[in-house]
């Protein structure tokens, strides 16, 4: 089945070539690069439509609510970018980044999040994705990532490159959130946004003990005990949505 599926999904000699060859002028829709948007907010579909139609090299073709519906409409085929949100309704966003990816690895993958690069564009980046731009981005961020990775470039912001080569030259010890996995990742995230191990475990379809055994891991790695502890860190790192500074993200 995911044989099939994957070759159903990937893009042919024909929709490369259209996307390598992306120009600023008006193009029939023919040889526009063919965009799938993925987020569960129908506004924020609607404002990103609004966007990538302003500029003549791309369209929209198809839009989905969740992970689920996003594979419906990739076995249709004719999608060249997909340009989704790390949160999803029915599943991890990492994960299903990673199963699009496995299944067709020709296809251009950008996230558009409201988390900071900070909580999840490495991780984005290493599950297969070829570019990170935030929801408080402006339109001309955007569509310069849609071009860029269109002609297959990679895109990170700015910001990110400076951290990355600070990272490079520091020998200060990374933040301790950087060295999880990516399920003990999602993991604190939830608990530090005050879910339950149960309601984390019915979220993700995954067991209690099985979550609880995550938890117990991060702790370990975190050097916490207490889950408040992990609120604050959260909230001091700009790991949760609702406390990223929006002034600093529009200023990067």
């Amino acid at each position: 089945m995911e044989m099939a599926l994957s070759s159903a999904l990937a893009p042919d000699s024909e929709t490369q070539e259209r996307c390598s060859s992306i120009e600023q002028h008006s193009q029939p829709a023919s040889q526009r690069c063919r965009v799938l948007i993925v987020d569960d907010h129908a506004i924020v579909r609607e404002g990103l439509k609004q966007v990538i139609h302003r500029d003549p090299a791309f369209m929209v073709s198809a839009e989905a609510a969740c992970a689920a519906h996003a594979l419906q409409q990739l076995r249709h085929g004719g999608i060249d970018i997909v340009l989704m949100d790390i949160a999803l309704p029915d599943r991890d966003g990492i994960e299903f980044l990673k199963q699009i990816k496995l299944l067709t690895p020709s296809l251009k993958v950008l996230v558009c999040s409201l988390y900071q690069e900070s909580a999840y564009a490495l991780r984005a980046l290493r599950a297969g994705a070829a570019g990170y731009v935030g929801k408080q981005c402006t339109p001309g961020t955007l569509l310069s990532a849609l071009h860029q990775i269109a002609n297959g470039k990679k895109y990170i912001s700015d910001r990110l490159a400076q951290q990355l080569a600070d990272q490079l030259l520091d020998d200060t010890p990374l933040p301790p959130h950087q060295a999880l996995s990516d399920r003990e990742y999602q993991t604190l995230l939830k608990l530090a946004a005050g879910m339950s191990v149960t309601e984390i475990a019915m979220q993700l379809a995954l067991s209690v003990k099985t979550i609880s055994v995550y938890r117990a891991r991060l702790m370990i790695k975190m050097r916490m005990r207490k889950n408040a502890e992990l609120t604050h860190y959260a909230i001091r790192h700009q790991l949760l949505p609702e406390f990223i500074d929006t002034s600093v993200s529009a200023a990067a």
